[in-house]
């Protein structure tokens, strides 16, 4: 797994980009491409489309490097940028473009958490959490699916990608796992009908 980089460091690497450093351009992109790729997966693009919203994320970045205000939020900005290509993508394609459950917003957030939750989600019974994971509701399975990438996004890049507030997205972690650990704890029916129960990963 990829150690997040710091805002600090996405920071310099921006600089040397900007200086023709071919290096930082790929450790740059080394670090986000996974945040990219897993916003396209969110919004269900298929393969194609996915591919064409990737690449045009990261010439809009090179088409836009020298005015960013803060090279240090280049993350938060590739996931705004991914976002919108999405949501442009799926317009064309005449498909439905879902709105954000403003209800789910809430309060606190804790970013400690993240590695935490991506492991929760990595665990031996990996099995039983796609199952559960897949009967999850979509809000719940974006969110989640961002925090398993090699590279977990900040809670700003994760605010950025999912359109929410950033106070919003620690609460409504907090309820998808709860909501994980209960789908996979409650009897589930088995291929010849039969109804079987799973332990709980630990919290």
């Amino acid at each position: 797994m990829r150690v997040r980089i710091t805002p600090e460091e996405a920071g310099a690497l921006v600089e040397r980009v900007r200086e023709g450093d071919q290096r930082a351009w790929d450790a740059l992109v080394d670090a986000y491409v996974g945040l990219v790729w897993a916003i396209t997966r969110n919004h269900r693009l298929n393969q194609g489309d996915a591919a064409d919203v990737s690449q045009t994320t990261w010439m809009r970045l090179v088409e836009n490097l020298d005015r960013l205000d803060d090279p240090r939020r280049v993350g938060a900005w590739l996931a705004t940028t991914a976002r919108r290509e999405c949501l442009r993508t799926l317009r064309l394609s005449g498909r439905e473009v879902l709105v954000e459950d403003e209800a789910e917003l809430d309060r606190s957030s804790d970013p400690q958490q993240l590695e935490v939750d991506a492991l929760l989600l990595r665990e031996e019974e990996a099995v039983a959490v796609r199952l559960a994971f897949a009967r999850l509701p979509e809000r719940c399975q974006q969110l989640l699916s961002l925090l398993m990438v090699d590279n977990p996004p900040s809670y700003e890049e994760l605010s950025a990608a999912l359109g929410t507030p950033i106070g919003s997205i620690g609460p409504t972690r907090g309820r998808c796992l709860e909501k994980l650990r209960a789908l996979m704890a409650a009897p589930d029916p088995s291929p010849d009908g039969q109804a079987r129960s799973r332990s709980v990963p630990p919290a």
